[in-house]
């Protein structure tokens, strides 16, 4: 993590923009590899193919589409409801409550929002879960995103369009460095939460602002720094 003169530099942030999954809750809770195991039987399902076959198209129209669902509809015509229904159905009782994250978050000045390729339904089970959903001023899916996920470009300029965000004052938290280069590219403060998640290589760390490992800590850090300078 940067040093604490760091935050100073923090000062000028009006949005501060959170990722969902394996960001606001911990990776280890091991939440996503539930709907990571649903996308690989909805593709057996799907494309009559094994369990080994079923990964590797997954994976490969992850990497190559930015998530597994627009190489879905490119190239097999699926439906976005019925697959994010059937891989989020999912039990969250595998991540706990943080409602001290929540109130940091709630401190932050500014407006505060959820930026995620999950759809809204998903997303707002997993807030309700984590006890944050009041800390969020709104939420920008995949939907609303048309299918053009991150890492694309097209989705943090749409996001900015949608909410009003000036992106040289907004800060963007990830736990996947890849999805933060498109961020710091037009001018926004990123976060990478260093927690395992990533996948796929890492071509270099440069547009990485605040390396860090537990968000809470880093927020309340930030919190500080503010306060000192008011």
């Amino acid at each position: 993590m940067q040093p604490a003169p760091a935050f100073r530099d923090l000062a000028h942030i009006d949005a501060w923009i959170f990722d969902l999954d394996n960001t606001l809750y911990p990776a280890h809770s091991s939440l996503f590899p539930q709907i990571d195991a649903r996308m690989g039987l909805f593709i057996q399902r799907l494309l009559n193919v094994d369990p080994a076959e079923a990964h590797r198209i997954q994976k490969g129209l992850f990497h190559s589409h930015g998530m597994t669902l627009p190489g879905l509809m490119a190239l097999y015509n699926v439906d976005p409801h019925d697959f994010l229904a059937q891989v989020h159905d999912v039990d969250l009782e595998v991540i706990r409550p943080h409602p001290e994250l929540g109130d940091l978050i709630s401190r932050l000045p500014g407006r505060k929002f959820v930026f995620t390729n999950a759809d809204a339904p998903y997303a707002t089970r997993v807030l309700e879960r984590l006890g944050l959903t009041e800390a969020f001023d709104a939420l920008h899916d995949i939907h609303a995103l048309d299918y053009v996920p991150k890492p694309q470009p097209p989705a943090y300029a749409h996001m900015c369009a949608t909410h009003g965000i000036d992106p040289a004052r907004a800060l963007f938290v990830e736990d996947m460095a890849r999805n933060l280069a498109p961020a710091k590219a037009i001018g926004m403060a990123t976060v990478w939460i260093d927690n395992g998640s990533e996948q796929g290589p890492i071509d270099g760390l440069d547009h990485i602002d605040f390396r860090v490992t537990d968000l809470a800590a880093f927020l309340a850090d930030v919190l500080a720094g503010l306060e000192q300078q008011a």
